[in-house]
């Protein structure tokens, strides 16, 4: 969680370390009010993309929807562990091209705030450090030591030198307006102490002596309220979908704005995708779509995406105002207020709220009545006209679904990985057990644990007894128990407690027996004090129960150790490479429950270019890859929560909004366009506890179908933009704005009615009021096309109910130009 300080105005939550006017060619500079870019106030409205989360080819569409979305700028963190995976070795190639990604926003006329850190958090494995960092001598991460500050600083004045060579910051003529040193450090600082606060002072002065004509800002403090604007929540394996309303959103960035904020900065506007095994947590999702403006395939989102396209034109109006005059707040009522802001120029700005999050308020302002929904702020750009409420949405509502593609899976082959022994050349040997990723650097989420057990033919246990138990304690995240090469049973941690112990009957026989721990992280911690200190894998103790002699503890015996897996050592998942490995075909109904099993097929590249996924609900546990291109885990593990509603009323938290209760928590894995061929793609998967590999499939997503509901009396923001007086009662009138993705139009009204309809997207229903000429209209106006846009007044409709407030809802399909639906 970010934090403020005094600076209110900032609603990344940072404290503005130190002053850029001490750099005499510094354009950007500050004051109590806003950013100053080239001597002017600026109210800014940023989002988080992040480069290695989506891929480049869909950079430019995102950065252009951000855009016509109402952002002035993108923010993105920097990942140092992908940059520098070994030390001094760095990688800026494809999605890690920083500076492409910088100057597509440069092109695309936004301004850029570079987040790095170089700790990130962001749900990123190990929160974005190098795990070579942790094997440095005497290093402890973020605070007042020495070999970590020598690797920050040696990383951060590589970033700051890449960004002054190809003059991206503002102070060059480049799009970098602000950059971030440090991350969140307000959870840590107590723990930390004042080796902490001498930390943070090195940082500051570090950053200022790099000169970069820009201010720093640094996300420290806690003491603050919560302003940021979360578009929703990431999800963990087992949990369900959160998601934030649109309504809840608008209502914390309009009261952030009338409190005197002037940048917003919305985390996430696109999610993405963690790609490969760079998600954190542990147990983060693949999927980081967080509900944001823009999901995670790239595809807007409505309503969030159009309602706050809105408030950021109605925010830009009330600019000159906000920025030139602070607040006179006037009580309204109980839970009613208005903040008002007058300009010395004669400019006026009021904002109506109404806190109440169950009822609606009637208000007097200015000797006009104003109606105020519950949990609600009304925008006023000239102290009279409404032109936004947060609470009342009149864009459209989009569905999305996943439908099948024309791509086939073929030619299915499968190869069964080696069950790890004490005897492979492989492994090392030694007594006791260790820490997983002392073993492994996290060059693989697996590492092998095996031992020797030799039982007695006399053991009561083979003549007719129970069977004995192995108890296992691990530290987590994952593990699967072999005893002779058979699966005897799996457990696993979860992201609120990785540590877990496995319970259970083993099937031991006399003589030597080899007892197989695969262990599996799911992604290394993100945040924490000394999270580079927690450990992961099984530490114990390991014993037996059940045995003639009691319990036999296995902990300090001799154990063998090998990282990774046989298919990965060999590169299975590469089209590139010719392994000697012989593939098996054949049926994959034998195979479905069988675990630890490599499969590949290939398939070619289904037409159209709606985005793509993996529909992998028939499998267990695992990773695929396309291409030799990793898409990432996949879990099919059914998420627990509270799914009984959603109110976007009162103060956000994110399990107030929780979806896919008893559902896969994540089903569909996102497969770019740009990784695939023309034909004749490789899949690749590895599978641990077994699946049906045959009910893959390649998935598309595309709209389904829009909705709508626009009220007669809906603010307008045209309004107060028009001065074509003779067009103004029809610009005045409210519309129904309608839009089909690219390559679809309007195939049939599913649904519409002018008069008191009710429900729902997907449900709507006629009320006793109703235009019957509703559905002729729209389909007039609309079957065919695109878009469309349908004034919501009685003159179109003829008037069912006169003196009677009336709503037009519409309900519209999408589909391919040739298709045509009957509805």
């Amino acid at each position: 969680m970010e934090a403020i300080s005094d600076s209110k105005w900032f609603l990344l939550v940072c404290m503005w370390v130190f002053l850029c006017i001490q750099l005499i060619q510094c354009s950007v500079i500050y004051d109590k009010k806003a950013l100053i870019i080239n001597g002017q106030r600026r109210i800014l409205f940023s989002g988080s993309i992040h480069y290695p989360r989506s891929t480049p080819q869909m950079w430019e569409g995102l950065i252009q929807k951000a855009k016509d979305g109402g952002l002035d700028a993108i923010d993105t963190y920097v990942f140092w562990n992908l940059h520098e995976p070994s030390p001094g070795k760095y990688n800026f190639e494809g999605r890690y091209d920083l500076v492409q990604f910088i100057k597509l926003i440069q092109k695309a006329g936004l301004y850029v705030h570079l987040r790095i850190g170089p700790y990130i958090c962001a749900e990123w494995n190990f929160g974005g450090f190098p795990v070579w960092l942790k094997f440095v001598p005497g290093v402890s991460f973020r605070t007042d030591n020495e070999p970590f500050k020598t690797a920050m600083q040696r990383f951060t004045q590589k970033i700051v030198q890449m960004m002054k060579n190809e003059k991206l910051f503002e102070s060059q003529g480049g799009p970098i307006i602000i950059s971030q040193i440090e991350n969140e450090y307000g959870h840590e600082s107590k723990a930390f102490g004042p080796p902490g606060y001498a930390y943070l002072t090195w940082a500051a002065k570090m950053a200022i002596a790099m000169d970069t004509g820009v201010p720093w800002v640094m996300c420290k403090e806690d003491d603050a309220p919560d302003p940021v604007a979360w578009s929703g929540w990431f999800t963990e394996f087992a949990g369900p979908i959160q998601q934030r309303p649109v309504e809840d959103l608008a209502f914390a960035v309009t009261r952030f704005i009338q409190k005197g904020g002037s940048f917003v900065n919305y985390y996430m506007y696109h999610g993405g995708t963690n790609f490969g095994r760079t998600a954190g947590g542990p147990f983060i999702t693949t999927s980081y779509d967080y509900d944001a403006p823009i999901d995670e395939y790239g595809l807007i989102r409505q309503p969030k995406y159009g309602h706050l396209k809105e408030l950021h034109k109605a925010i830009k109006l009330c600019e000159l105002a906000l920025l030139s005059a602070d607040p006179a707040q006037t009580s309204l009522g109980t839970y009613a207020k208005a903040q008002v802001f007058s300009s010395e120029s004669g400019g006026c700005a009021a904002f109506l709220s109404n806190y109440n999050p169950t009822s609606a308020a009637r208000v007097t302002f200015n000797n006009m009545h104003y109606s105020l929904p519950p949990w609600s702020i009304s925008i006023l750009p000239d102290c009279k006209n409404v032109v936004f409420n947060t609470a009342t949405v009149g864009v459209q509502t989009s569905q999305k679904q996943m439908l099948p593609t024309n791509s086939k899976l073929l030619s299915w082959e499968t190869f069964n990985e080696d069950i790890s022994s004490a005897d492979d050349d492989s492994t090392i040997t030694v007594v006791g057990l260790l820490e997983q990723l002392n073993v492994t650097r996290d060059t693989s989420d697996y590492l092998w644990y095996s031992t020797r057990v030799d039982i007695s033919s006399s053991e009561s246990f083979l003549h007719g007894g129970q069977h004995p138990t192995l108890f296992v304690q691990s530290t987590g995240h994952a593990m699967h128990v072999f005893i002779n090469g058979h699966l005897s049973g799996s457990a696993f941690g979860t992201r609120e407690d990785r540590r877990f112990t496995f319970t259970g009957d083993v099937n031991l026989q006399a003589g030597s027996n080899i007892i197989s721990l695969l262990s599996i992280a799911v992604g290394l911690p993100n945040n924490g004090p000394h999270f580079e200190t927690w450990s992961t894998g099984v530490l114990g103790p390991v014993v037996l129960h059940g045995l003639d002699e009691g319990k036999k503890d296995l902990s300090w015996q001799k154990w063998s150790y090998q990282v990774g897996l046989k298919g990965e050592a060999m590169n299975l998942v590469s089209p590139n490479v010719v392994s000697n490995i012989d593939w098996t075909k054949g049926s994959l109904f034998a195979l479905k429950q069988q675990p630890l099993t490599w499969y590949k097929a290939y398939f070619d590249a289904p037409d159209g270019d709606e985005p793509l996924a993996l529909d992998m609900s028939s499998m267990g546990k695992g990773q695929v890859w396309i291409n030799g291109q990793s898409i990432g885990r996949y879990w099919t593990v059914y998420a627990k929560g509270n799914c009984n509603g959603c109110s976007y009323s009162g103060t956000f938290r994110p399990t107030k909004c929780q979806f896919g209760c008893d559902q896969p928590t994540q089903r569909w894995y996102h497969v770019p366009r740009s990784w695939l061929k023309p034909t004749q793609n490789l899949l690749v998967l590895f599978e641990e506890l077994g699946g049906d590999a045959s009910k893959i499939s390649l998935m598309k997503r595309s709209v389904a179908a829009v909705c709508a509901e626009v009220t007669e009396h809906h603010p307008n923001i045209k309004n107060l933009q028009t001065e074509n007086q003779e067009r103004l009662d029809e610009i005045k009138k409210p519309k129904v704005h309608l839009h089909c993705a690219s390559g679809q139009s309007i195939s049939a009204i599913k649904f519409a009615s002018f008069g008191t309809p009710s429900g729902t997207c997907g449900s709507f229903e006629k009320g006793n009021c109703h235009a019957p000429n509703s559905q002729a209209v729209l389909e007039k106006k609309c079957i065919g096309q695109q878009k469309c846009s349908v004034a919501v007044s009685s003159s179109n409709f003829a008037d069912p109910c006169p003196n009677m407030s009336k709503k037009l809802s519409v309900e519209a399909v999408c589909a391919p130009p040739q298709a045509t639906t009957n509805v």
